[in-house]
This record gives structure tokens, sequence and C-alpha cells, in this order.
């Protein structure tokens, strides 16, 4: 079922999505060569809890999987989401998704965003600046009287026009009173296709987009998805509110 928020639901929602927006901002600051992703991790740990929120992620469980320990997932170049913090160092030409969830008075705030480490090459930013606009271009369609799929349709023709992947497995989600709302928002589809969209509904967008392939898999962590083809992948994610008819993004500072 899609739940159709109201006033005081969204005043919630919108704070938990504050906070991740501010978190996302500290991590882009200090995702540098060297940084390890666990020290990443307790920055936005640190945040979250000075803002008086929790760590979306830090125990969440899924299917038979075990509780994320992480407060953020980090993922590096072929490492397309869910990745573990841990004691790895970022190295030069490296790219990293960075992803944040904030619960607050009872409602989350979800995004992602992926920063290039020291200089990277053409391909890898290429892949990043595809899937960034393919973020803005999918957001675009998110209005009243649009469908799901419309999304969807947006973020494939445009990714897939420059030669990408999009990843089929993962797909967007609603958020705001639980972390995964219907409805699900795959990456590619057909227009007109889909629930209808309507006012009051807040949306996770996020396109997974890889620079091989677009088969993924587990890695022996249980957790962190990988490309089959072992090429980078990139990744980006807004919370978004339908209001007045058009999409109003929630997850900027």
């Amino acid at each position: 079922m899609i739940l159709i928020k109201t006033k005081n639901e969204i005043d919630h929602i919108r704070e938990s999505c504050k906070i991740v927006a501010e978190v996302l901002q500290i991590l882009k600051k200090n995702a540098a060569e060297g940084v390890t992703t666990i020290e990443l991790d307790k920055l936005a740990e640190d945040h979250i809890l000075s803002r008086g929120g929790k760590p979306a992620f830090k125990g969440y469980r899924q299917y038979n999987t075990p509780p994320f320990p992480g407060s953020i997932c980090a993922s590096i170049d072929d490492e397309v989401v869910h990745g573990i913090p841990g004691q790895r160092k970022l190295k030069n030409g490296q790219i990293i998704s960075l992803d944040v969830g904030v619960l607050k008075n009872g409602f989350y705030g979800d995004a992602a965003l992926t920063v290039a480490i020291g200089e990277i090459n053409e391909d890898k930013a290429e892949l990043m600046k595809a899937t960034e606009e393919s973020l803005y271009i999918g957001i675009e369609q998110a209005v009243a009287g649009n469908r799901v799929h419309d999304i969807s349709n947006a973020v494939q023709v445009h990714c897939e026009s420059r030669g990408f992947s999009i990843v089929r497995d993962l797909s967007g989600h609603g958020v705001g009173k639980h972390l995964h709302e219907d409805p699900s928002i795959p990456n590619f589809g057909k227009k007109g296709t889909g629930a209808r969209l309507k006012n009051g509904m807040t949306l996770a967008i996020e396109p997974m987009v890889n620079l091989g392939k677009y088969e993924v898999k587990v890695a022996y962590d249980g957790w962190t998805i990988v490309t089959k083809d072992g090429k980078p992948s990139a990744h980006f994610e807004h919370t978004i509110l339908i209001n007045d008819n058009k999409p109003e993004i929630l997850t900027v500072c």
C-alpha cells in the first residue's frame, strides 16, 4: 500500500532528510585518499546522534541477512550498494557511493551520492555524470498524475543512451514512516505504467548504473552488492515529496 503523508508527517520526514543532507556534505568533504570507510562511518554517526537522530541502517535486517553493522553504506568502485564500512583506505582513482539513512521522531530520510577520490579516469567521470543527471531527470517526472515508471523510463533512457547499464535487481522505493515502503521504483520501465503518483507521496529515487553489464551479485559478507563483471558502478539518491503537483527534493541542506 502506498502511503500518503499528512502535513505533520511530512514535517518530520523533512527534518530527517535535512540531517541526511548534512551528513552527505560532511562525508563528501572528508572522503579522500588514505581515509578509511570506518572513519567516514564514525563522522556520520556522530553527526546524526548530535542532531537527535538515529542511523537508520545500523542493525537493519532484510530477508536472511545479518544486522547491518554500519551507520552508512560505503561502496567502492565495483561495489554497487550496501558496502560495509571497515578499515579499507580510500585510494586515488576510486569512486565511492555513500548512502545515508536517518530516523528521527519515527520518520525516515534517505539519500546517497558518489564521490571521486583524487583523479579518476574519464570512464568513471562520465558514469558519475550520467548517473547524477539521470536522478534529476527522473525526479522531473515525479508529479501528480504521472506513473511510477515514467520516472523509471526517464532514468533508463538517459543512461542507456550514453552506453551505460541500469542495475535491474535493485530499485528506489517509498520512504517516510518506514525505511522501505511501496511503491518500488525501478530504474527501467515502460512509460505510462506503474502506480499513479499523487500529492503527499514521499519517494526515494536512486539510479544505480554500471559501466559494464547490468548483472550484479551479493558478495561474501551477505550485504555488499557488486557488479558481476567487476566494472565500476555509480549511485545517486534523493528523497522527494510530491507537493502541489511537483517534486520537492527534501534531502538538501
